[in-house]
């Protein structure tokens, strides 16, 4: 027996419907992509320049299970299987051959958080010779027939695969990207639309409690999981709301930019680049050259035009945000209040 999925209940629906109305909003603006492009992505305009990679083993690993996620999304005649997670789970820990990446595990699992005392468990899994009954169960529910919203459906598969805990270390990491791969073969492609990482990254003590709360420490299918599902859509919620704001104020940005370049005078092709600049923090010559699509020496000559303008200020090998710049882009940003938990009564 696994968790099962509750019943819809109107404000859930009303969560799922905007999430969605989000999603198809800014659908067209984004490209769908092919490889993973790692965390964090709270800005989206980070894209623009590329991200800075974590590049420790476990996130290399992860950001390989995620690449082979997207590979899957549109894979013709697709079922999931048991190789398909195994295979997640050796991308994941591949890295750290110790912890028998792509195994089933052999034995006892207790999960323990450093911060409690000695000697206390949160969570008790199933005993390790449930462990292959149960996955074939989970990968059978994953194929059946369903018409539920795709958000849900990955919430209780993230929510199974992590009870079972099925692998010896990794189970976590493996349950979020089965919720991806859910949402991905949905038709979800944005990395912000289909995985919940960029909120547990910041909110873990609240991923760890609502699992706490509906698992209630041991293996209890039985109980109802509906807290889990509340949390999932309220971190797709907020994902969702922070991605439309800062596609928003990109918008305002470079409309604003656009504006700034016509009135000095500036080249049209800078203004794409002013904006990365402002949102990453600095901008060097080579990025500027490349970005702009421009010669060596038209990089130099616009770089000058737009030191001289204030626009950007120079700093050993780099170029900053000017004054005029900052006062430009804090123009555009939409002020910030703390946001009210969507299920609250």
């Amino acid at each position: 027996m696994l968790f099962r999925t509750p019943s819809l209940a109107p404000r859930e629906a009303e969560v799922i419907a905007e999430i969605e109305a989000i999603g198809r909003q800014l659908d067209a603006a984004l490209p769908r992509v092919r490889q993973w492009p790692g965390l964090p992505w709270r800005d989206i305009h980070d894209r623009v320049l590329g991200l800075a990679e974590d590049d420790t083993p476990a996130a290399v690993s992860y950001q390989s299970a995620l690449n082979f996620v997207l590979q899957l999304a549109d894979a013709q005649d697709f079922r999931y299987d048991e190789g398909i997670l195994r295979t997640l789970h050796f991308l994941i820990l591949q890295h750290d051959p110790a912890k028998n990446p792509g195994h089933w595990r052999h034995g006892a699992m207790l999960v323990a958080r450093h911060e409690h005392f000695a000697g206390y468990v949160d969570y008790r899994a199933p005993d390790f010779r449930l462990v292959p009954k149960l996955m074939a169960e989970l990968v059978a529910e994953l194929n059946a027939p369903g018409d539920g919203p795709a958000l849900v459906r990955a919430a209780m598969a993230h929510l199974n695969l992590a009870t079972i805990h099925p692998f010896l270390d990794g189970s976590g990491r493996v349950a979020r990207a089965l919720h991806t791969l859910v949402l991905v073969r949905a038709g979800n492609w944005m990395p912000a639309f289909s995985s919940i990482d960029e909120y547990v990254s910041v909110n873990h003590a609240a991923y760890a409690g609502a699992l706490q709360q509906v698992h209630g420490g041991a293996w209890q299918p039985e109980r109802d999981a509906r807290p889990w599902v509340r949390f999932c859509l309220t971190a797709h919620l907020r994902q969702a709301r922070t991605i439309a704001r800062s596609s928003q104020e990109y918008d305002r940005l470079c409309e604003a930019l656009e504006r700034e370049a016509a009135q000095r005078g500036l080249p049209g092709r800078t203004v794409c680049v002013l904006a990365a600049a402002a949102i990453g923090g600095s901008l060097t010559r080579d990025e500027y050259e490349t970005a702009a699509e421009v010669s060596p020496g038209a990089a130099d000559a616009d770089l000058g035009l737009l030191v001289e303008a204030g626009l950007l200020a120079t700093e050993a090998d780099a170029f900053l945000p000017g004054e005029t710049l900052k006062l430009i882009a804090e123009g555009a940003r939409e002020a910030e209040g703390p946001e009210a938990d969507p299920f609250a009564v």
